[in-house]
């Protein structure tokens, strides 16, 4: 994704922040003989946060502190005929501190030590298959990129015994991991290839949803042409009531995306377009983007300018979207998308980007956001957002990535209640070993 060793040392980056591919993430090879491979792995981060308007939070100016740290082992064992045994198990300890986010979905007392990924898979030169729990994802998150939405104790106490609590860091997104997975992989890194997949959540804010498809890709030197079917089995009703999500029960998703250079190395293109079928009603509803980008490698600090435009329909549900390709992807807007809205659906965005590297060890960037026919065209929820951050190594050990961003309603009779631009501001620390 990117060029700094932040793209090169992360699995990682940043929020939802860290993509889980076994293999891929911090590690500390602990043996490595004989065919046999035992890591030790740990993930760290920790960030501070602050919002000059609130969005749900009772504080009119809320300060936050989010943090966890996942930890455990993965490992393989190489079997006769290249054949391949592997899992992990991890744990995640996560809080949240201070006010609570500025979406009021974290109250500030959260904290909590689970477990994270408990799975184990076999592979050799035809296919791949793994069991348990596990990170899920394809593409690149615009439909399914993990179990990552994590709230806190905010909504406790809106419906008597009901609560969404998965122990907060709700901006980093502390949990990924779908409760139970069954993956069949077919096909190599470079031709056509297929996933057959079923899941489970036991995520409250997602209504526990269960769910099954099949993602078919064909790779070739001009990029990933691929699609994606996702059925609906079944929900938690009264989550699914409390969320609106009852619909996700029998619901229908079907997609088709692409992502390369069509053969021109500094170009990139991605797009994707959406058709869903709720499971209740039978309404159907869209979301699509396109997206084009140009590089300029031989001018100083290589820069990069990206032009996107997304439209979600009204009713469109954005499932299990994530934190993927970097800010912006797909979380649009960092106020927007995580605390005032539009949360993925509802809506048309302009996005533009520029990217820059004025060193190996730091990435800078700006984006705007344009959002445009929200809350089903009445423009209630209409905004735009600049965002400007950095991402830097700072030391081996150590990745610092600020971001300052200006949030502004388009009018007084916004869902904010106001026009006032909102200063929010966050920095981040990983900590890889």
């Amino acid at each position: 994704m990117k060029k700094t060793i932040i793209s090169q040392t992360s699995a990682v980056v940043l929020a939802g922040i860290i993509t889980t591919v076994p293999g891929t993430a911090y590690a500390y090879n602990l043996i490595n003989e004989n065919g046999t491979e035992l890591n030790f792995d740990l993930e760290v981060i920790a960030g501070y946060f602050s919002s000059e308007e609130t969005y749900g939070n009772t504080e009119t100016e809320p300060k936050w502190t989010e943090g966890y740290a996942k930890y455990g082992f993965s490992g393989q064992r190489t079997l006769n005929h290249d054949s391949t045994l592997f899992g992990a198990a991890n744990i995640v300890s996560s809080f949240s501190g201070g006010d609570g986010d500025a979406a009021g979905l974290t109250t500030g007392d959260e904290k909590e030590t689970d477990i994270e990924d408990l799975y184990i898979g076999y592979r050799n030169q035809m296919f791949e298959v793994s069991l348990g729990r596990q990170n899920l994802s394809f593409g690149d998150g615009f439909i399914l990129n993990g179990d990552s939405l994590n709230m806190g104790e905010g909504l406790d106490g809106i419906q008597p015994g009901f609560s969404a609590n998965r122990g907060g860091a709700y901006w980093l997104a502390a949990r990924k991991a779908f409760d139970k997975t069954a993956i069949l992989r077919l096909g190599a890194d470079s031709g056509l290839g297929s996933d057959i997949f079923w899941f489970e959540s036991d995520n409250p804010a997602q209504a526990s949803a269960e769910m099954a498809g099949i993602n078919v890709e064909y790779v070739t030197d001009e990029g990933t042409f691929a699609g994606m079917y996702l059925k609906g089995l079944g929900v938690d009703k009264s989550e699914a009531d409390f969320f609106g999500y009852q619909g996700r029960d029998g619901q229908e998703t079907f997609s088709l995306r692409y992502q390369g250079n069509a053969g021109v190395e500094s170009l990139f293109l991605s797009a994707e377009i959406v058709t869903q079928e709720d499971g209740i009603s039978g309404d159907n509803s869209d979301a699509w983007y396109l997206e084009a980008g140009w590089t300029f490698a031989d001018t100083l600090w290589s820069p990069s300018v990206n032009y996107r435009y997304t439209s979600y329909d009204t009713g469109y549900d954005p499932l299990f979207f994530g934190f993927n390709r970097g800010y912006g992807t797909w979380f649009q807007g960092e106020v927007a998308a995580n605390y005032a809205g539009p949360f993925g659906t509802d809506s048309d965005i302009h996005y533009l980007g520029l990217t820059t590297h004025p060193s190996e060890t730091l990435t800078l960037g700006a984006s705007y956001f344009d959002f445009k026919d929200t809350n089903a065209g009445t423009g209630t929820n209409d905004a735009s957002e600049i965002n400007v951050w950095a991402e830097w190594v700072a030391m081996d050990h150590l990745i610092i990535s600020p971001l300052v961003g200006f949030y502004t309603p388009d009018a007084s009779t916004s869902s904010q209640g106001n026009d006032d631009t909102n200063t929010y501001f966050q920095i981040l620390a990983i900590i890889p070993f």
